[in-house]
């Protein structure tokens, strides 16, 4: 009888704290667009409690608000920190000209994180960002898009260069070359103007000042869609915009990195952050200033988890 009211405990735990879908009037075109939110007792609207931290979970290329790989690791880890957790759907999956990085998503990003403040007691100086893949790829655009609105962002395995990874994509036969041509009408040579605007590698030096982690496995690429050069470039971007240059990684070594699946010897002496509890070894650390690159042994990979404990470290905006 214990057991079976425990199990009835758990189960109704569970259905508490998932998150609810909800509907966001879109400021660009009207439209109703979804998201998952998930407001713990603590940010309820009523109450004399502080506002808390919330954690905006972005989804990956080919997923949606509710269907993205390991998107339960970040709503748990907000559920465990009593922090709002928010999964916008910013026209779902980019296979069309409304998603992959247009205006009409990235501004249901912030539609998104608007209707959450109206609805629970947020600090408006810890908002929080985590994606990977396509989600990552969000985020940094994002990070230039509205830097002001974000805390510190974590961005796994993201997609820095369009009009690169059509081109990676299609010598791997990977498709998404053919989802980026559905996107922009067309390939790089037919929209150049476009792949870069929605590029974040174009645009990386208005998020000067974010405190900005990317991760990447050293074998993505090869064993993964998303060669590792997009995250090493995103970086050298963002060095460069923090006044830090000396630390950008040269092309030689990028090089390396991305063919030859290796961290070149004279890397391997940069100290390395201690690594207890992360899903994956950690090759290589650079810092620059409030941003950091993390190599991992791994591929196309996430580890939310170890995401979202280096977010709940960072100060408010």
């Amino acid at each position: 009888m214990r057991l079976f009211r425990l199990c009835i405990l758990w189960l109704l735990v569970g259905i508490a704290a998932t998150a609810a879908e909800v509907k966001i009037r879109s400021t660009k075109d009207g439209s109703e667009q979804p998201a998952l939110l998930e407001i713990p007792p603590s940010a309820e609207s009523k109450g004399d409690h502080a506002p808390v931290p919330l954690v905006v979970h972005l989804h990956s290329w080919s997923a949606d608000y509710k269907s993205s790989n390991l998107m339960g690791e970040v709503e748990r880890s907000a559920q465990d920190l009593g922090w709002v957790f928010l999964s916008p759907n910013f026209r779902g999956p980019s296979k069309q000209p409304e998603a992959c990085g247009s205006d009409l998503a990235t501004s249901d990003v912030l539609d998104a994180v608007h209707y959450a403040q109206s609805v629970a007691k947020i600090d408006p100086h810890r908002i929080y960002i985590v994606g990977g893949s396509g989600g990552g790829y969000m985020a940094l655009l994002l990070a230039a898009r509205y830097p002001k609105e974000w805390a510190a962002i974590s961005a796994w395995v993201p997609i820095s260069d369009l009009a690169a990874w059509h081109d990676s994509a299609k010598a791997a036969g990977s498709r998404y070359d053919v989802f980026l041509e559905q996107c922009f009408g067309g390939p790089p040579a037919a929209a150049a103007s476009e792949y870069k605007r929605r590029s974040p590698l174009s645009q990386l030096g208005a998020a000067k000042g974010i405190p900005i982690s990317i991760h990447v496995g050293i074998h993505d690429g090869h064993k993964g869609a998303v060669p590792v050069s997009h995250s090493l470039r995103a970086f050298n971007e963002l060095a460069n915009a923090n006044g830090h240059a000396g630390r950008m990684l040269s092309e030689a070594d990028i090089d390396v990195i991305t063919k030859q699946e290796k961290i070149p010897e004279h890397l391997l002496k940069e100290p390395l952050l201690p690594g207890e509890g992360n899903r994956f070894p950690t090759l290589f650390h650079r810092t620059a200033g409030p941003v950091s690159i993390t190599i991992f042994e791994g591929g196309h990979a996430t580890d939310f988890p170890t995401a979202m404990k280096w977010l709940a470290a960072q100060g408010a905006r």
